[in-house]
């Protein structure tokens, strides 16, 4: 199993020389839980095809399906699994309800911040675990971009405590969506398109998304004026799906090309997503200074975090697989945390006066 994950020098050699041997074309199709032109996530699907068939002269292509084309923002699981696309490019927490392991792979409250995240996916035993958790679909799960430390939302009112949090209507997915409801909060998952007017009718009172770099385009900071950092998404992983038949397809290099195309393009979609979320909240201070940027006080934090832990427990007590891999981010945590503290989180932290 760990050859299907590992980019070798071999397998780069092969797939360079087979280049000129060959022959036949493919053509995947890829369905994405996002719409047409959306920003960043819609250009790491492009970016991705455009540099599967440039470094295959042109023998793979790959033909992608916003949400608006197939019309089902949230069934990519299911599109992918029945044969009806090729490929995938959403997120795995969106499918817990039919695979509730999925959502590990995308981020756990609490948990590994990205750098950690791609760390444990590529040398923790990650992919294994993930591909343990799809190969009974018939899938292939790859990384396919991170956002890096997610923000904890909008929202029309302050949270002073834990009481305000209790009726209030948010959109928030996956495992935060399970730790919102333990503490009183109504949640929906609603699709991207969605957001805005859900936001603006009242049908929500707040919303999670991303951070700067998406919350800016899709004007969340003209309706809610609070902005709060976050909690429950240090570092969201999206994903590539694969059919595993249309993948057993692909001749041996082209499995290559395609490996190196998504891996290639989830980089750049976090360096990306780095940049433009500096550039966002640069503008948005400037252009909307009513805007005001807030952090859950400690009696907010600490609810969450028991109730993450708690169910975190739940989960493993109940499932052998879920166990596994709560432990596996649990224990690598623990390791590479010691060197994050010591690095990144003191150079911070010592010219925090600057």
């Amino acid at each position: 199993m760990t050859r299907l994950f590992r980019i070798t020098a071999a397998t780069l050699l092969f797939s360079v020389s087979s280049l000129g041997v060959a022959a036949e074309n493919h053509t995947l199709r890829l369905a994405q839980t996002w719409g047409p032109n959306a920003p960043i996530l819609g250009e790491t699907t492009e970016n991705m095809a455009e540099m599967a068939e440039e470094m295959s002269g042109g023998r793979l292509k790959i033909r992608i399906d916003s949400a608006n084309k197939h019309k089902a923002p949230f069934g990519i699981f299911d599109m992918v699994r029945n044969g009806q696309y090729d490929m995938g490019h959403t997120a795995s927490y969106y499918y817990k309800g039919t695979i509730p392991n999925a959502m590990y792979f995308t981020t756990t409250p609490f948990g590994l911040i990205a750098p950690e995240m791609y760390a444990w996916f590529y040398h923790g035993g990650g992919m294994e675990l993930m591909q343990k958790v799809y190969e009974p679909y018939g899938l292939l799960s790859f990384p396919g971009g991170n956002t890096g430390n997610q923000m904890g939302g909008w929202f029309n009112k302050e949270i002073n405590s834990v009481e305000d949090l209790k009726g209030l209507k948010m959109r928030t997915p996956g495992f935060a969506g399970e730790v919102m409801s333990e503490l009183g909060v109504a949640v929906t998952n609603l699709p991207p398109g969605e957001l805005y007017t859900a936001l603006e009718r009242g049908t929500i009172d707040a919303v999670e998304w991303v951070g700067p770099a998406l919350d800016f385009p899709m004007g969340f900071h003209q309706i809610a004026k609070y902005y709060y950092s976050g909690w429950q998404e240090p570092g969201a992983e999206v994903q590539f799906l694969i059919n595993e038949k249309s993948w057993n397809k692909l001749p041996k290099d082209l499995q290559a090309i395609l490996r190196v195309a998504m891996r290639t393009a989830a980089y750049d979609m976090y360096i990306q997503t780095t940049h433009e979320s500096g550039v966002a909240w640069d503008r948005m201070k400037e252009d909307y200074p009513e805007v005001t940027h807030k952090t859950f006080p400690p009696e907010v934090i600490e609810a969450m975090r028991d109730a993450t832990d708690k169910l975190l427990a739940e989960a493993a007590e109940k499932d052998e697989l879920a166990k596994e891999i709560i432990d596996s981010q649990f224990d690598y945590l623990k390791q590479v945390r010691q060197w994050t503290n010591i690095s990144d989180k003191a150079y911070l932290n010592s010219i925090a006066g600057e």
